[in-house]
């Protein structure tokens, strides 16, 4: 097997823009992947180690590929505890930065990792963390196509996304696979059982407002509203929204879409992941004639909750309103790109 002195990879960031928690129970979602990246660059390293560099964590760490193999069995494990209920998705990893490693060690799931030398491996991201853009999924997808690429693999598509659904179950507990097909794919997408459909890219004026990284992780807002997707008809209620922006946005139809942006928020506030300042903002925003919601897990406690998805053509009083509650515009755009090797 032949190494390659370097491999750089990018994988992008995400937003939902409908569908949301109810993806998990098998309604569809309309998402697209964007101009964030998490990019992961692997090099030679002369010492048999695997040495690992993550900017955004401050984490530095040499693991030889026994004790990642190890590292690996051992979060598995935890995994199935949370599975039965014994312990908290919090517990199945013990630091952010484990999820890098656990990436890189499920690849021998396919193949052994015969590197004649060690490796280094950098991971850096402008994707912000824990705010419903994708991080953790970027981070996975970054690691496991640059190792991938490096050690010439040649994995499927599909390959490729069960092993990062994987690994993406570590750090959230449940995942639909979402976040991983569209930033595999890029571009936009509609899915519903599993199937992806491409969309055009939105062209209607779409700003991202940054209200803060939520008190609260993803899984354990996945786990807190189980209980309100017992009943059907809310279930039901979030599809019937998501065909609806789907329609509008492939019709560009402005009114319509903030119509059911501004229903998708109230779906969203019904299950308890809106803190109360950011529905503030979101009713400032709309009385300005435009419409807000979040993109992401939300949060189940706390004031911040990630990313806000604001429409509307009024983007001066927007940043106004904004920079009134001590919140950050973001500029994005949609990636047409999937994960790829620079």
């Amino acid at each position: 097997m032949k190494n390659q002195n370097k491999i750089q990879v990018r994988a992008p960031g995400k937003l939902i823009l409908s569908g949301e928690h109810a993806v998990l129970y098998g309604k569809p979602a309309l998402a697209m992947a964007i101009d964030r990246y998490a990019t992961a660059t692997i090099t030679q390293n002369t010492l048999p180690d695997i040495a690992f560099h993550l900017t955004d964590l401050a984490h530095r760490s040499r693991l030889s590929i026994q004790r990642l193999y190890h590292l690996k069995e051992r979060i598995k494990r935890k995994y199935q505890r949370f599975v039965r209920g014994e312990i908290d998705v919090r517990r199945v990893l013990q630091k952010p930065f484990e999820l890098a490693q656990f990436a890189f060690s499920l690849m021998s799931d396919v193949r052994p990792l015969a590197l004649s030398d060690g490796a280094n491996i950098s991971i850096q991201s402008n994707i912000p963390i824990g705010c419903g853009m994708g991080s953790s999924a970027a981070t996975i997808l970054g690691v496991m196509y640059a190792v991938s690429q490096y050690l010439e693999l040649s994995l499927s598509t599909d390959t490729l996304f069960q092993l990062a659904l994987i690994a993406e179950k570590m750090q959230h507990g449940e995942s639909s696979g979402l976040d991983l097909q569209v930033m595999i794919q890029g571009g936009c997408v509609y899915m519903h059982d599993r199937l992806i459909e491409t969309r055009v890219a939105p062209t209607l004026p779409l700003y991202l407002v940054h209200t803060g990284t939520p008190a609260v992780s993803t899984g354990e807002c996945v786990t807190a509203v189980k209980k309100h997707f017992q009943s059907n008809q809310l279930a039901n209620d979030f599809e019937s929204v998501t065909r609806a922006m789907d329609a509008a946005l492939q019709e560009n139809a402005l009114t319509k879409m903030k119509e059911n942006i501004s229903l998708n928020h109230r779906l969203l506030t019904a299950i308890d992941v809106v803190p109360d300042k950011v529905q503030r903002f979101i009713r400032t925003i709309e009385g300005e004639e435009g419409a807000a919601k979040i993109c992401g897990a939300g949060a189940i406690r706390g004031e911040c909750a990630g990313v806000v998805l604001v429409l509307g053509e009024d983007k001066k009083s927007f940043v106004s309103i904004a920079e009134r509650f001590g919140y950050t515009m973001l500029d994005v755009a949609c990636e047409v790109r999937g994960v790829y090797a620079v």
